[in-house]
């Protein structure tokens, strides 16, 4: 047996570079890679996932989305306005994946001349009303699919809620409890076209509701679940 000397290896990054891998390297903490709830397979210091780097994050998202609606609206060069949209939207990667999505379609709204916008508000919270908006309309159309509890399901939604916690005091019980069996069943065998006894039914409609609940909405599209 031998000894290995132990090495230290410096890497040349950016601030902008190390926040974009410490956003990346928080989502693997947190089960959000692709592996889900795998361990990771890397040992990194643990105190970087307790790192807030979100006020420089959005200071210098915040200065790059100034910068580019100054541009848009004083007749700068396309050239100029591009690269302050690029430089934007690398900002982004600092951002969870959900957030890149709703950064992208507020931008996009932008350009449709979609969006009133008010200068004293932040990229920041344009971003969490975009967020906000669409939570709310998942929970509506979950709601109209199965016919649960709007009020039930949008105030389990306001707490950050994982699997130990999900049925504590009773109140996914209490949720599962509003579901139209009717709609509930409607909703599943048009989805998967064939018919559905009723046990089935009532374990599709928990599982659907668990898993909206512990991922925040995330991965379920009212639109392609329609």
């Amino acid at each position: 047996m031998h000894n290995e000397e132990k090495q230290s290896v410096e890497l040349a990054l950016t601030q902008e570079q190390y926040l974009t891998l410490l956003q990346r390297y928080k989502e693997l903490a947190g089960g959000g890679g692709a592996g889900g709830n795998e361990a990771i397979a890397f040992d990194l210091d643990s105190h970087i996932t307790e790192i807030d780097t979100g006020k420089i994050d959005s200071d210098y998202m915040n200065s790059r989305f100034k910068k580019y609606l100054k541009e848009l609206q004083g007749g700068v060069d396309e050239h100029a306005r591009e690269a302050t949209l690029a430089e934007l939207q690398r900002s982004f990667a600092t951002l969870s994946q959900e957030e890149q999505k709703f950064a992208g379609i507020f931008l996009r709204d932008i350009h449709r001349g979609d969006v009133n916008i008010d200068p004293e508000r932040s990229f920041r919270d344009y971003l969490a009303e975009y967020q906000a908006a669409a939570s709310n309309r998942q929970v509506q159309a979950i709601s109209s699919y199965l016919g649960v509890s709007e009020e039930k399901l949008t105030a389990m939604m306001t707490h950050s809620i994982n699997e130990e916690t999900l049925n504590e005091y009773g109140r996914f019980d209490d949720l599962k409890n509003t579901i139209d069996k009717q709609k509930a069943k409607a909703y599943f065998e048009a989805m998967e076209g064939t018919s559905l006894p009723p046990f089935k039914v009532n374990i599709k409609a928990a599982n659907l509701l668990r898993e909206f609940i512990l991922n925040g909405g995330a991965g379920f599209d009212e639109q392609e679940n329609h």
